[in-house]
């Protein structure tokens, strides 16, 4: 028996682009499943507002096939915009109207009509908790809620596949999270995200794979967990009650660093649960008491660093 593989919200298969000389995507390929949601890391250059560009049908590809909820982006752009929802970096709000008549007007720029366009506008106002908000002008909102409204402009036209771009710049740490809620609660309706962002905490709170782009190619891909273990530096950390119990974990486990301010190893680790397992086992086999373990990993600013050799500080955002 034969069983059909869900088609793909985003296909990407040798995508090229260049301007004039430079070329600045040389044979992307990318895979993003539905109900996901994919991150895009990229430094200034790398290629990756491009790539955005041209899903989004904003910038036509030199070459390569690429399908954004199974449609072609240069044979079916129209299609392509009626599945899609965009939402930038920089508000799209209309700062001079209310929250509600902001709504109402992306309502009629999707054709829904008078009717049915309020009853999405008061839908989308309650999804957001924008409710009480509805009649004030959008300039008097906070910038949390401006984010909010932005991205419930987005979902008028009931999206397939949303890119985001840097949705939470800007924001209080309490709006950051909230966004982060919407989103999660985006995908469990089925929604696919495309997100860049400049945080690599947001993309490894967010995203289910992540991919990161240098000079126009994918350098690396897979969970935020996967890119972290690539990346050498990772460890175990052992803390004991007593001197006694630590040189019986150091008889055990040669490999251990001894750390000078505590009585505490550090025993290099790739931070699978395989290794752990296998170092549980050996303090177990000796009877070696440890008051506190803890798993240590690379973050995905040093696997950044490490691919890209850039300072992520600096060259996260485009």
């Amino acid at each position: 028996m034969t069983t059909t593989q869900p088609r793909p919200a985003i296909a990407v298969t040798g995508l090229r682009k260049s301007f004039g000389d430079h070329v600045v995507l040389d044979g992307l390929d990318l895979t993003v499943a539905g109900g996901t949601v994919f991150s895009l890391l990229g430094a200034n250059g790398a290629g990756k507002t491009t790539a955005v560009k041209i899903l989004s049908t904003l910038l036509r590809p030199d070459a390569g096939d690429v399908r954004v909820a199974g449609h072609d982006v240069v044979r079916e752009p129209d299609a392509v915009r009626a599945a899609i929802g965009v939402t930038g970096q920089f508000s799209a709000v209309d700062k001079l109207l209310t929250g509600a008549e902001n709504l109402r007007l992306m309502a009629d720029l999707h054709h829904l009509g008078r009717a049915a366009g309020r009853r999405r506008a008061a839908e989308l106002l309650e999804l957001f908790e924008l409710t009480e908000a509805a009649g004030k002008p959008a300039g008097a909102y906070s910038g949390g809620m401006l984010r909010r409204l932005d991205l419930a402009m987005t979902l008028v036209g009931s999206p397939q596949v949303i890119f985001l771009d840097e949705p939470t710049t800007g924001l209080d740490p309490r709006s950051r999270r909230d966004m982060w809620q919407m989103v999660r609660e985006l995908v469990a309706g089925g929604v696919t995200i495309f997100l860049t962002t400049q945080y690599l905490d947001e993309a490894d709170e967010l995203a289910d794979r992540i991919a990161v782009l240098d000079r126009g190619r994918v350098v690396a891909e897979g969970t935020a967990e996967q890119l972290k273990r690539r990346i050498p530096g990772g460890h175990i950390r052992l803390r004991f009650a007593d001197p006694q119990s630590l040189d019986a974990a150091l008889g055990v486990l040669g490999e251990a660093v001894r750390e000078n301010d505590a009585f505490a190893l550090r025993v290099p680790s790739d931070g699978s649960l395989h290794s752990l397992k296998t170092l549980i086992g050996r303090l177990d086999e000796r009877a070696v008491p440890v008051d506190e373990l803890s798993v240590h990993t690379p973050d995905l600013d040093d696997v950044f660093l490490a691919l890209t050799g850039e300072r992520t500080d600096e060259k996260v955002t485009a």
